[in-house]
């Protein structure tokens, strides 16, 4: 069966795919009032490239992601904002749209084998010969007895396994745009290896525009093209990949100073004092300046807006962004 013609917009890689403008994620615990999870994002996810959000636990980055596919926990809402595919805004929230999350255990349907499963993500246009694609997207997907797999329960397979079938399931639907929110975090560093090479394959295959969610900053230096940081709900630096060589944002080197060295001195761990503040208990100002040791009254009282320090590299911070003191 012939798969139906891509539009011009992912035909090129490079070209803008999926675009988010200011948005803005909220809840409401009683009448009258909103806590802000997240505000402000931008982000501008283009065919063959991967963007990579990271940023501590409680930071708003699956929330981010559930957001650009109308996946949002219930009470949770996007009330700002907007979500435009190739220019345009979508009919239907998630459409074109694909997510592998990190626990495929928790996500596979452990009644049913993975043959069901992975039909039920087919379109239409493919279920007449649905057996043919999904023996494909299983071989694509790294498996050497597909037949077996289909036949399969997700207990019969190891994390690995089920975390490539969860994969499988994602492409069936031919989409423009995979979110991938920490794929590897269960598995083994040589598993991990072994999804990020192949999610790296498949995403020159087809083109896609992929959003890596990760801690791992490792894994991000050497598969992003880009990345955002986000801290409490809005992103404070921003950035092709190779900023994580020289990060401006106190945030952002604490970090990696809190990374340990393979090599050299391997010195002392840094940490970051205190925690990510909940909706609800975020401070004025800057978000970060209860933790930040360059934090000064204007910190404290004014929250700093993203701005270009030097070609591509914007930083939300008025120590180290232009014409800070830092």
């Amino acid at each position: 069966m012939k798969p139906p013609e891509k539009p011009d917009s992912v035909k090129d890689a490079g070209k803008p795919v999926l675009t988010a403008a200011g948005l803005g994620v909220g809840y409401s615990p009683e009448p009258g009032r909103r806590l802000e999870v997240v505000a402000g994002v931008d982000l501008e996810l283009r065919a063959g490239r991967t963007t990579a959000l990271v940023g501590e636990s409680g930071c708003g980055k699956s929330i981010t992601a559930a957001a650009l596919g109308g996946l949002l926990p219930r009470g949770m809402t996007r009330d700002r904002g907007e979500i435009r595919w190739a220019g345009q805004v979508p009919h239907k929230p998630g459409r074109g749209l694909a997510y592998v999350f990190q626990d495929p255990g928790e996500c596979l349907d452990p009644v049913f084998p993975i043959a069901s499963q992975i039909r039920e993500a087919l379109p239409k246009a493919d279920r007449g010969d649905g057996r043919a694609r999904m023996r494909d997207l299983l071989v694509r997907t790294g498996f050497a007895e597909p037949d077996r797999v289909l036949a399969s329960y997700p207990h019969q397979l190891s994390g690995g396994m089920q975390q490539r079938a969860m994969l499988a399931m994602a492409l069936a639907g031919r989409p423009r745009v995979l979110v991938a929110d920490e794929p590897t975090t269960a598995l083994d560093v040589t598993v991990q290896a072994m999804i990020l090479k192949l999610l790296g394959e498949i995403q020159r295959q087809e083109n896609l525009a992929v959003l890596l969610i990760t801690h791992n900053l490792g894994v991000v230096a050497e598969i992003a093209d880009e990345v955002h940081v986000m801290y409490a709900g809005t992103i404070v630096e921003r950035g092709p990949v190779e900023i994580l060589r020289n990060p401006r944002h106190p945030y952002v080197k604490g970090l990696l100073k809190a990374l340990p060295k393979l090599s050299g001195n391997p010195g002392r761990l840094e940490g970051i004092e205190g925690s990510v503040p909940p909706p609800g208990r975020r401070p004025p100002g800057c978000r970060f300046h209860p933790r930040c040791p360059l934090a000064r009254e204007a910190c404290r009282e004014r929250e700093p807006a993203l701005r270009e320090s030097d070609g591509g590299h914007d930083v939300a911070c008025w120590a180290c962004g232009p014409g800070g003191w830092a």
